[in-house]
């Protein structure tokens, strides 16, 4: 059994501070807001609905008990759907769609949802602890540093300057108020509303086009000190990598992603549920897995998730027309673009994380999302997608317009 696209919806992403327009939205509402926008486009009875899986990356507070089982009967799905919350660190949103699918092409499920939902300025990162940081043996058998050491790494390993990084995400704000101005999210954005049906946000508000050269270079790194001063994180990054001598601190706020709240949601299915309800798929999801990486450097697992869906599939990278990687930092995608020797013209066409923000455990679906928009707007034909992760991971999906 194959498993296809029939919807994709998301919140617009809102700067992730108390100052940010969805700071007074709840985590439960966003998800749940994004759920009955896609029964309301589609005109699905939910009780065809076998499960929906939230990606979560902070499930503490707001964001725990499960919060998609709650979404569900919040949005007053029939309570027949099952929900649940999984965890995959930045890829949590594309996992829950893969999990999806692998429901459908088993026969567990007709019809599954797949997304994800995080809150940022009101559940912090890194909230809910965790041995992998907090507990120092477990931290030092696997040679723990933050993420922000792992971005610098790559680009001094693999020699991107501050310069490099800084252009990208100049290119990165470009593409992507290119891509507002004309309209391309148009048919996926769910305006969030409040309590009384007003419209909050209609727009992702962490954008900065006015961004440059100049002003980035004014910006100072944000990963220095904790690499630098006693005890650094740099001196533990190059025990594992000892043939650089020091570790060159390029990132900052203006090309990394940026913190975010929102929410996506994603209606996958069989063939013939869609004709059911008359639906056309959008596209059929192809391919998807993932794969560990070394989690020292951390960011460098989409090369290598890449490289097995390829193989997977019998595929080529010239069968592929768009390739979407989430924006954690400049240097993971410039990485990825010098490690399999990509065009940028074919990556993060409509930009990225570090134009649009980073809500974790919902940007997997986002970007899925935004892939599918632009192979039906381009009238391309295949997509992967994929994201780094936290730990060293990698998680993609490949996925063919219908």
């Amino acid at each position: 059994m194959e498993a296809y696209i029939y919807d994709a919806v998301r919140t617009p992403r809102g700067r992730g501070k108390a100052d940010g327009s969805l700071h007074e939205i709840t985590p439960i509402q966003l998800a749940t807001q994004t759920l009955q926008a896609l029964r309301d486009r589609t005109q699905v009875d939910t009780a065809d609905v076998d499960d929906v899986i939230l990606g979560c990356v902070t499930p503490v507070g707001e964001q725990g008990a499960d919060i998609a089982r709650v979404a569900v009967l919040n949005a007053d799905y029939a309570q027949t759907t099952a929900g649940v919350q999984v965890n995959r660190f930045c890829a949590s949103g594309l996992e829950a769609v893969n999990i999806a699918a692998a429901k459908v092409i088993s026969g567990e499920a007709d019809f599954a949802i797949g997304g994800g939902v995080e809150h940022m300025s009101r559940v912090p990162m890194g909230s809910d602890g965790g041995a992998w940081a907090f507990d120092p043996a477990v931290a030092w058998h696997t040679y723990f540093a933050p993420q922000g050491i792992g971005a610098d790494l790559i680009a001094t390993k693999f020699g991107f300057s501050r310069t490099d990084v800084d252009a990208y995400a100049v290119e990165s704000q470009k593409r992507a108020a290119q891509a507002w101005k004309e309209g391309r999210f148009a048919n996926s954005i769910v305006p969030v509303k409040d309590v009384i049906g007003e419209v909050v946000l209609d727009h992702d508000e962490h954008m900065r086009p006015e961004a440059d050269m100049q002003s980035l270079g004014g910006l100072k790194p944000s990963f220095a000190a904790m690499g630098e001063d006693m005890p650094g994180f740099d001196a533990v990054a190059l025990l594992k990598y000892p043939e650089l001598e020091r570790i060159n601190h390029v990132h900052h706020a203006g090309n990394s992603s940026g913190i975010c709240d929102g929410a996506a949601a994603i209606l996958v299915g069989s063939k013939a549920m869609g004709e059911k309800y008359g639906l056309k798929p959008r596209a059929r999801i192809k391919a998807m897995a993932s794969i560990g990486s070394e989690p020292t450097i951390m960011l460098t697992g989409p090369e290598y998730i890449a490289g097995k869906l390829l193989k997977k599939t019998g595929m080529t990278q010239d069968d592929i027309d768009l390739w979407e990687l989430n924006e954690a930092f400049a240097s993971v995608v410039l990485r990825y673009m010098q490690a399999l020797d990509l065009d940028h013209s074919k990556v993060n066409v409509n930009g990225g994380a570090i134009a649009f923000g980073h809500p974790l455990g919902a940007t997997g679906a986002m970007v899925l999302g935004i892939a599918l928009d632009e192979l039906e707007r381009s009238g391309k034909g295949t997509a992967l997608v994929n994201l780094c992760i936290g730990a060293g991971m990698g998680t993609g999906t490949i996925i063919e317009r219908i």
